[in-house]
């Protein structure tokens, strides 16, 4: 299916995404069947339709086929070491997915095992319900967006673009008419006839990623692809490419260790730390509920309490921690009297007074010392001495006075420091 393109007034061709995509997958006529992402109608099953004649729920169906990548208790195993370690997920169709860990976590071992480039020692790699395993990297019909972009210097942007179609073997006139789409979408039409080295690095950036869009994939892979950036441009591509993502409805499957980067771009982010997927969710539950201390820890900053769970009253638990802290908690499932804990506080649910102001009345209020202030624009974090620890808080520079130069808390004030009981988070000790 061609896309047609419409000009503006000024006469720069614009992308527009047909109906059915911006309504969702649905087809004009629901009889006819669902529409993939790239407007191929999948007719309905003889079994669909006597099922529905029947009045029999078909949701699961549904399901089962919004499904495009699924990995089965994969493991990958060089020599001695095991680089992934069962491994289970699934993306749904258009769904923006990332793989979130440090150095040597697996994510990008996961990643090649997807597009082909390695093979599981154990396990399966099914992509629309097909299993690809072992399928050659070719065969899997996915676009990969390298963190060094690997533009051919020779080519002009248009025949960089225009390589996978060429190799399949796609027809000049059709050719030409899918780059010009392409380049219209990252809004690159006027640098069709330049070469890579013309190109500043987020232009490089758009043509490897149209590059990979152009042959219209099932999925697209993206190998840390904002790495090679500048921190300014780097914050500007995520909104870009989230955007185009969204525009076109792709699934996507990133790689990344840039907490920031998931948090804002990913629908659903996956944790992997020592080849093991850690914890799974949306950016939202994996920041607000982690479920490991390493999870805590690695997505942003937060106070970590080592302890054991005392008396319970009136829903509200008393947390002991070892290292002499009383913190009251919201009692839950997990809060059982004597049992071993760790609990987070985020530095941005602490609050910070000046001492001359009073105990604060919440149940959770301790007396300490700032030792340091880090400005930070939007936010300054201090940190701050207790009589048992050491605890961070990140005050938002715009919702308080605490920043300015008459209201300013500095270094060796003495201070509370606050919470609701509802801020700790247990996690699995």
């Amino acid at each position: 299916m061609v896309v047609k393109l419409r000009r503006s007034s000024a006469g720069a061709a614009r992308f527009r995404v047909p109906i059915w995509r911006q309504k969702g997958v649905v087809a004009a006529n629901p009889a006819q069947g669902t529409r993939n992402q790239f407007g191929a109608v999948r007719r309905r099953s003889k079994l669909e339709s006597s099922r529905e004649e029947a009045g029999m729920d078909t949701t699961h169906h549904t399901l089962a086929q919004d499904t495009v990548l699924r990995i089965t208790n994969v493991s990958k195993i060089f020599g001695v070491f095991k680089a992934v370690e069962n491994v289970n997920l699934s993306v749904k169709r258009n769904q923006f997915v990332t793989l979130l860990g440090p150095s040597g976590c697996g994510k990008t071992t996961t990643l090649r095992m997807i597009a082909g480039f390695e093979y599981p020692t154990e396990g399966e790699i099914c992509i629309n319900d097909t299993d690809v395993t072992y399928l050659a990297p070719n065969k899997r019909e996915i676009g990969i967006v390298f963190q060094s972009y690997s533009l051919f210097p020779h080519l002009k942007v248009s025949e960089n673009v225009a390589y996978g179609l060429k190799r399949r073997g796609v027809p000049k006139a059709e050719r030409e008419d899918r780059v010009r789409e392409v380049l219209s979408l990252v809004d690159l039409e006027s640098f069709a006839h330049r070469l890579p080295s013309e190109l500043s690095g987020g232009q490089q950036q758009r043509v490897a990623l149209a590059r990979a869009i152009v042959i219209r994939p099932k999925i697209l892979l993206l190998d840390e692809p904002l790495s090679a950036l500048d921190a300014k441009l780097r914050e500007k591509m995520r909104f870009e490419l989230r955007h185009l993502q969204r525009q076109i409805g792709m699934t996507t499957v990133m790689v990344t260790h840039d907490q920031e980067e998931a948090l804002s771009m990913s629908d659903h982010i996956v944790v992997m730390n020592q080849g093991r997927v850690e914890q799974e969710g949306s950016p939202a539950d994996i920041y607000r509920r982690p479920k490991t201390s390493f999870v805590a820890n690695f997505i942003g900053e937060t106070n970590l309490l080592e302890g054991k769970f005392g008396a319970e009253a009136n829903g509200i638990a008393t947390f002991k921690a070892s290292c002499g802290l009383e913190v009251k908690v919201a009692s839950s499932e997990t809060a059982s009297p004597g049992k071993d804990a760790l609990v987070s506080l985020r530095p941005e649910s602490l609050r910070i007074t000046p001492f001359e102001s009073g105990r604060p009345a919440s149940s959770n209020a301790l007396r300490g010392t700032v030792i340091g202030v880090n400005y930070l624009g939007a936010r300054t974090v201090y940190e701050i001495k207790t009589a048992t620890r050491y605890l961070l808080c990140s005050v938002q520079n715009d919702d308080t006075g605490l920043a300015d130069a008459e209201n300013a808390i500095g270094e060796d004030q003495d201070v509370y420091v606050s919470w609701n009981a509802s801020a700790p988070q247990v996690l699995e000790a």
